[in-house]
């Protein structure tokens, strides 16, 4: 746009009042801005007064994201307001609110008294959905980037999943439809709500912050429910941001979100481990896990009855088999048994017979030696037994001159006296 230098030449006495420097300005302006103009800028504040009227500030960011770098005042008179507003929703889905950047066609005004400012006539709708759109692919491929989009994905929930964090407002008509679904199931859920703004300014931080609080403490629990219900498209987008959708995807538990209608979508939804599409969804569907785990349990049950059924049928008929073959073993065994004593019945018997025949034929053998050489037989022989007054003398060792002796005879006994003892050398 080129620019047109213009030059005032004033001195001290020819100086110019502050009314007739604004009003300079104004004519330079609206003679230099005589047409409407097409521009893109992002609303930091919106209002609509009583009268109907909507005045706007708006701004342009800087590269960094950080301090603005223009910034001017708005208004859409009443007029115009409800056509432009009705539009906008029609095409996007939400109202125009702080925080989203819109395409205007604007008149470009000054004021003496209120200064620059611009009246926007027309609104282009396709612009925000496009920039939402763009913020959202952008989100995406840098999640992509980082390796994370499929992290809380990959997560197993835990069998059964009883101990739910909420991550919502207490006061949201989405929460306390969750709660009141939640509590028809006849499961003993633990419910642990961790407050949190859930749309406007800070809420981004005030998500974090309540997530970063449950991740301290993630051992309490088994996942987390992020809980909001229906918006604004506009509302909806604060779930497309980087820093919500990254903190989700590398959540050590589970996530369910539940923050939109049918149609609503976020980057948020995409990397949690289960998107519903409403709290109610999300209630039921923690409930329909219980009866999913119950149900399996079931059919575990039913199945393994069945195989302990067929299990002890097949052992009942084994152990009839068993004991049928051991009965008939025993029978056998027994039989073998009564066999074998008989055998050895006989054998002692017979081994008894054999030895009282052997030993006697040794005490006959041992009476008929007894019986010969009894003192009798030997002194029928012609011996004699003698005796002194320590007993029977056998050697002239046990006999003393002048001794009294016995002898002993088969017929009679002779007492003598020693006269002399010969003995014989052998």
């Amino acid at each position: 746009m080129s620019q047109q230098q213009l030059n005032f030449d004033t001195s001290p006495q020819e100086s110019l009042t502050l009314y007739d420097l604004q009003r300079m300005v104004r004519a330079t302006l609206e003679g230099r801005f005589s047409t409407p103009l097409w521009i893109s800028a992002e609303i930091s504040e919106l209002k609509v007064n009583r009268s109907g009227h909507c005045y706007l500030n708006l701004i342009e960011k800087g590269n960094n994201e950080g301090a603005p770098r223009a910034e001017a005042r708005a208004v859409i008179w009443r007029s115009a307001y409800t056509q432009i507003a009705n539009l906008f929703i029609s095409a996007t889905g939400s109202e125009l609110t702080a925080g989203i950047r819109i395409l205007i066609r604007v008149v470009v005004t000054y004021h003496e008294v209120y200064g620059f400012s611009l009246q926007i006539i027309d609104l282009d709708p396709s612009y925000t959905l496009g920039e939402v759109e763009r913020r959202r692919r952008e989100t995406i491929a840098r999640l992509e980037a980082d390796g994370v989009w499929d992290m809380n994905h990959e997560l197993t929930l835990p069998r059964p999943t009883l101990r739910i964090a909420v991550v919502s407002s207490g006061t949201a008509a989405g929460y306390r439809d969750f709660i009141k679904e939640i509590s028809r199931s006849p499961y003993r859920f633990q419910i642990t709500l961790f407050e949190s703004f859930m749309q406007g300014e800070g809420a981004e931080q005030s998500i974090l912050n309540a997530l970063s609080a449950i991740a301290n403490e993630e051992e309490l629990y088994d996942a987390v429910a992020i809980i909001r219900g229906g918006g604004s498209t506009s509302d909806l987008s604060l779930f497309d941001s980087y820093h919500i959708a990254s903190y989700v995807a590398q959540f050590p538990l589970p996530v369910l979100t539940g923050i939109g209608h049918d149609k609503d979508i976020s980057v948020t939804d995409m990397v949690a481990h289960t998107m519903c599409k409403t709290p109610t969804a999300v209630a039921t569907t923690l409930a329909e896990g219980i009866d999913t785990e119950l149900m399996i349990l079931s059919t575990f049950s039913s199945e393994i009855f069945t195989l302990v059924t067929k299990k002890l049928h097949h052992e009942n008929l084994r152990t009839f088999q068993y004991l049928a073959e051991l009965k008939q073993l025993t029978s056998e065994r027994i039989q073998a048994e009564l066999f074998r004593v008989n055998n050895l019945n006989t054998a002692i018997n017979n081994h008894v017979e054999q030895t009282l025949r052997t030993e006697q034929q040794r005490l006959n053998e041992a009476e008929r030696l007894i019986n010969t050489y009894s003192v009798d037989n030997i002194l029928k022989l012609g011996f004699a037994v003698v005796r002194g007054t320590e007993g029977v003398i056998a050697s002239t060792r046990d006999a003393h001159i002048h001794d009294t002796i016995n002898i002993k005879l088969v017929d009679g006994e002779i007492d003598a006296e020693i006269k002399s003892i010969n003995t014989k050398t052998i």
